[in-house]
């Protein structure tokens, strides 16, 4: 497994040298929300298809 400081140096090494510090923040916060998906997944905070059609139907339905 791979210490924050590492997977920050790696991010950095993937982006192009003009990219912005907007863009760092960007990558940061997507691979953040990718982590977090995936431990919610491995510790079963899933929902299946239907629950999110039902949820989801409240807010389309507006």
């Amino acid at each position: 497994m791979q210490t924050a400081k590492e997977e920050v140096g790696k991010l950095l090494e993937n982006l192009p040298d003009d990219c912005t510090l907007e863009d760092i923040q960007y990558h940061l916060y997507v691979l953040q929300k990718i982590e977090r998906g995936l431990k919610d997944t491995k510790e079963g905070r899933v929902l299946t298809q239907e629950e999110v059609e039902k949820r989801m139907a409240k807010w389309l339905r507006e």
